[in-house]
């Protein structure tokens, strides 16, 4: 385990040098002014709901000028919004912090309430009118379009904007809650109380009775939280259920699914070629359960455990890791990551207090704020490639509008995925065979995650979806839903006697508010960017030409349209089942190897 305090912290003083600062204080009142200007222009103009109507020649120029104020806006509210987000995420004690985002939030419900109305608005009038109006709204087609289907979807103005208020109180209160609840928590291990962040890194400590005691702890200090957490849960699903049903949705997979610009027959594709490929995957688990010496299943503490002696990795070897394999690819993809380290936009180790998990969120046009949970393992720095992966694709989204950067959860994980692959390419490349079993253990186990494990998440959460309609769901009942979904993906390759009752706890992901089925894209993520792998590996001069201009269009076109441009199907499952076939091939030589060494 690496010490946390030789871990970089990120930096918020390039954005605002403190909460009670006159900069940010004049930023926080120069969005509100701005807000109040763009609703007196959205009532100006009449920009709402109302009797269809072909476009005059004056509402596209009021579309032009709508666009404009309304992008100029949510440059203004990115760096604000996420300068407070950087405060609460690493201190979950941080009173004012809480406060000031609770504060931002009640405010930006204006902000909300003007995107229901100019949805509406492009509705009556017709998308494909306006898109023809001018140059700005062509450029914004795909928003356009987008935005006229959400309107057959949305309820009357008052209610969408009596909800905006509710939401404050309700789901985003629950979703809060579930974060400050997280980031609190610690657990008991071998007399030390440890951050629930830390206790969940031990997953990948080279000693097996640290892991299994880890996991015991954790899921005792899961235990304590277990009702406020499931209120959380049903308070977030049941009002995802209320808003679905009153905004005409059969089931809010459908929004998810419009949202991600991804067809259910897509979904349908690549889940069918997943399913097929578990006993492959589970052939990795078992193979993995013997090098451990377990005689027979995986225990559930093992799934990302390194195998006997690997070596730990430290910070600096992480990101000369990293670094190293980004330059096989590109000097600008390398220069990202000597961007990342001297701007200070990495906060990388556990603490108290620190919100679990990784993520990296925009806060200006090109710069970015990564935060992670670095445990000195492989895996910590596929953790790194991933996230600065998404770094990467938001500088080349800096010229786009921010309505142009707002990316559907699928293709969003399409630059972090590939990064992760390059990493993972260029360390294979260079391995000895001990060497190549390690790094094949942990980019098998990360793949295990995301194509089994996010499987699982899915049969919860549409099992959860099912079940709320007729009521709250009890703690027992969630832990058992969670194992039922872990034993039919997992199979008999994990001892269901260590299943982790507790992971609709643990992941946050389900208590997102107006982003439900956030499981599915990850898996989405992985296999196609396994494919866009495959094109460059084709023809790399080529594919490096437009790969930038992908990644800087990936919120104005649907998934299918863009994938296209490389000529990929993905509402073919061939083209999943070939992605899965490069992660078969690894499984076969992790177990030929596995059967031909001798680990220490």
């Amino acid at each position: 385990m690496t010490n946390s305090e030789t871990l970089p912290t990120w930096d918020t003083d390039g954005l605002f040098p403190g909460l009670g600062s006159r900069e940010y204080a004049a930023s926080r009142e120069g969005v509100q002014a701005d807000l109040a200007r763009l609703v007196a222009l959205y009532d100006r103009h009449d920009v709402r709901d109302g009797p269809r109507r072909a476009p005059t020649e004056a509402d596209g120029a009021v579309l032009a000028e709508v666009i404009g104020a309304t992008n100029a806006l949510l440059d203004d509210v990115e760096r604000t919004s996420a300068f407070v987000a950087a405060l609460v995420s690493t201190d979950a004690t941080d009173e004012a912090a809480t406060r000031e985002y609770a504060a931002l939030e009640a405010d930006l419900t204006d902000l909300e309430r003007c995107g229901t109305r100019l949805r509406a608005w492009v509705g009556r009038l017709g998308a494909e009118q306006l898109i023809a109006s001018g140059p700005l709204a062509a450029e914004h087609a795909h928003t356009l379009r987008q935005a006229a289907i959400s309107a057959g979807h949305q309820m009357d103005e008052e209610s969408e904007s009596l909800l905006a208020d509710l939401r404050l109180s309700g789901g985003n209160a629950w979703s809060h809650l579930h974060n400050d609840l997280s980031a609190r928590l610690t657990g008991t291990l071998d007399g030390v109380e440890e951050p629930i962040s830390v206790l969940r890194g031990r997953a990948t400590d080279p000693d097996p009775r640290v892991r299994e005691a880890a996991q015991t702890a954790e899921i005792a200090a899961w235990e304590t939280v277990a009702l406020p957490i499931a209120a959380c849960l049903n308070g977030i699903k049941g009002e995802a259920l209320t808003v679905a049903r009153r905004r005409n949705w059969a089931d809010p997979l459908d929004q998810a699914l419009h949202d991600n610009s991804v067809d259910r027959g897509t979904l349908d594709a690549m889940q069918r070629a997943a399913v097929a490929s578990f006993p492959h995957f589970r052939r990795f688990l078992r193979a993995k359960a013997a090098l451990l010496g377990r005689d027979g299943a995986l225990p559930w503490w093992d799934l990302v455990a390194p195998l006997p002696g690997e070596p730990a990795v430290g910070w600096d070897a992480a990101t000369e890791s990293v670094r190293s394999a980004f330059a096989t690819f590109s000097p600008q993809l390398e220069g990202l990551i000597s961007r990342a380290l001297n701007e200070r936009w990495i906060d990388a180790g556990p603490r108290a207090a620190k919100r679990g998990g990784a993520f990296c969120m925009p806060v200006r046009p090109g710069e970015s704020r990564v935060l992670m949970n670095f445990d000195g393992s492989w895996d910590g720095v596929q953790t790194l490639a991933h996230e600065l992966g998404h770094a990467y694709h938001n500088t080349a989204l800096a010229e786009r509008t921010p309505m142009q950067r707002q990316l559907p959860m699928a293709l969003a994980e399409t630059a972090s995925i590939f990064c992760e692959t390059i990493v993972t390419q260029a360390g294979l490349s260079e391995a000895s065979p001990a060497e190549r079993l390690a790094l094949l253990n942990v980019d098998l186990g990360g793949a295990t995650q995301v194509v089994v494990d996010i499987h699982s998440r899915f049969l919860f959460e549409r099992e959860v979806f099912a079940r709320r309609r007729q009521g709250p769901l009890a703690v027992s009942e969630l832990c058992q839903m969670t194992t039922d979904a872990q034993s039919a993906t997992y199979g008999d390759s994990v001892d269901p006697a260590t299943l982790h009752p507790y992971m609709w706890a643990v992941k946050p992901h389900y208590y997102f508010v107006d982003a439900h089925y956030y499981n599915w894209p990850y898996c989405f993520g992985l296999l196609f960017g396994i494919g866009l792998f495959a094109r460059y590996q084709e023809d790399p001069e080529r594919f490096r030409s437009g790969y930038d201009h992908l990644l800087a269009s990936t919120g104005m076109g649907s998934a299918a349209e863009l994938a296209g441009r490389f000529a990929i199907d993905i509402r073919s499952e061939e083209f999943w089942a070939a992605s899965l076939r490069v992660l078969e091939g690894r499984i076969d030589e992790f177990c030929r190897l596995a059967g031909s060494l001798t680990l220490r």
